[in-house]
């Protein structure tokens, strides 16, 4: 099948495959996103060597896979590797015995699994890499990994042999709405512009999960079928996710549950006290590794520069599951189609679509005309205790305007009503009045359906529709 989108990682590897020196390459994104697809594809699992680790496996498993790995790429009579620096030396002598031409590409897929406890896999790859692989300028290394965490802190940022040995990262992101779209029609599902949005806003940008839903049937049926029924395929996926990601996930899942219930992101100190994650090492390390998986993510205040971080859970999966799937006690296999006439159904929507929005602010950007205008994102809390104002998504501009951004998910253009209007102008009153800021302030509506004809659209600067968060960047 076609990649869809991964234009910028297909470059890299590209220019990597035909630089003509050494290459260390790391790739590594979160779960499902699609990373071992990306290299198998775009090699065309025309590879020298190629490793798989296994999940939960005892060192002796991993040697065993590296050893059937061994014998399935090259001929003759291999020898089970009694170490892991044994192991690397049997894969040097095959290397050695090589003599086809070209580009010999290794692809170590799951690294971090490989890396079990004690084992010496790490100071057996250093050595790999120092001794051998630095001084072929035909060979490629390609390691892939899910723990991100670990790729970052034992790879990428290693202090040791394999410190600045990395000579290119790649960070496989969720796709964007057009990348849905794309990958979408590629696989023949029929679902226009909305769906796909729907579809974003409980899946997020994952594309395993995309791929699960049967052209067959429309996005309703397919969310029951995936979450909802009996032995579903993705009801267990949860605990999957974060014990892949994180060895000891226990504080990242108190996190994010706690983030979960505080839609608009709490402090860190608030954090602390409602997760009950010690306020020290323990949260600063969980919350570095959930930001660098793309889980968790901070909003800076525009007022509180500094120590004003709010932290928010922003993977859509995690948040769905949370709302909708843990601890849930009812056995309907069609919650998802009969949820969509309950009224709460609205008030989700509503909240999804805003965090939809943020995940997509280069498109706002560019339909705004400031692509190229050095911008920040900010949060806003007023600090009234009455009479107050939020705003989540605020872009301030280097060309001194303030986009204050309001966000609404809607089958038909949206009109505000009189007390709407009055309760925006209202914020950007309290907004404008505590920043004190001298920016001009303009209204940006971020409405899925357009804007209606109602008297207060001219209250509004700009509009953005949900056609314009489908655009290529």
């Amino acid at each position: 099948m076609e990649i869809i989108g991964r234009g910028k990682e297909r470059h890299i590897l590209e220019r990597c495959e035909g630089s003509g020196k050494p290459e260390f390459v790391a790739v590594y994104g979160r779960r499902r996103v699609g990373k071992t697809y990306l290299v198998a594809e775009h090699f065309g699992n025309r590879f020298a060597f190629s490793v798989t680790g296994t999940a939960s496996g005892k060192k002796t498993d991993q040697l065993g896979e590296f050893y059937q790995a061994l014998r399935k790429h090259y001929q003759g009579d291999i020898r089970p590797p009694k170490s892991w620096a044994d192991a690397f030396r049997l894969l040097e002598e095959q290397i050695e015995r090589d003599v086809t031409q070209g580009r010999k590409v290794l692809f170590f897929d799951e690294l971090p699994w490989l890396d079990t406890p004690k084992s010496g896999f790490l100071t057996a790859l250093e050595h790999f890499w120092n001794a051998f692989a630095s001084r072929r300028p035909d060979i490629m290394l390609i390691v892939c990994g899910s723990a991100v965490s670990w790729m970052i802190r034992k790879l990428i940022d290693n202090y040791g042999g394999l410190h600045n040995r990395v000579t290119e990262t790649i960070v496989v992101e969720p796709f964007t709405l057009g990348e849905c779209e794309a990958f979408y029609r590629s696989r023949g599902i029929a679902y226009n512009r909305r769906q796909i949005a729907e579809a974003y806003m409980i899946l997020g940008g994952i594309p395993y999960y995309m791929d699960a839903m049967d052209k067959m049937y429309g996005l309703n049926q397919n969310i029951d079928l995936l979450l909802f029924e009996k032995n579903a395929k993705l009801a267990r996926e949860f605990d999957r996710l974060y014990h892949s990601l994180f060895r000891n996930a226990e504080n990242h899942i108190r996190i994010v549950e706690t983030l979960a219930s505080h839609g608009s992101g709490i402090t860190r100190q608030e954090l602390s006290q409602k997760s009950g994650v010690s306020d020290g090492g323990g949260l600063t390390k969980a919350l570095a590794e959930l930001e660098e998986c793309g889980l968790v993510s901070q909003s800076q205040d525009i007022i509180k520069r500094r120590n004003g971080e709010y932290y928010k859970c922003v993977d859509f999966f995690t948040l769905f599951y949370l709302k909708f799937l843990k601890g849930r006690k009812g056995t309907d296999p069609h919650f998802w189609t009969n949820y969509l006439t309950d009224p709460a159904h609205r008030g989700w929507c509503g909240y999804a679509f805003e965090r939809l929005c943020m995940a997509h602010v280069p498109q706002i950007k560019q339909k705004l005309g400031i692509a190229g205008v050095v911008t920040e994102v900010y949060a806003f809390r007023s600090e009234q205790t009455k009479g107050g104002a939020q705003i989540d998504l605020l872009i301030d501009r280097k060309d001194d305007v303030i986009n204050l951004c309001e966000c609404k998910f809607t089958g038909s253009p949206y009109d505000f009503s009189e007390s709407e209007a009055a309760e925006l102008e209202r914020k950007k009153e309290v907004f404008w009045r505590e920043t004190g800021t001298k920016k001009a302030i303009h209204v940006t509506l971020i409405a899925s359906g357009g804007v209606g004809t109602g008297p207060w659209k001219n209250d509004i600067q700009s509009v953005i529709t949900l056609d314009d968060l489908f655009k290529d960047i």
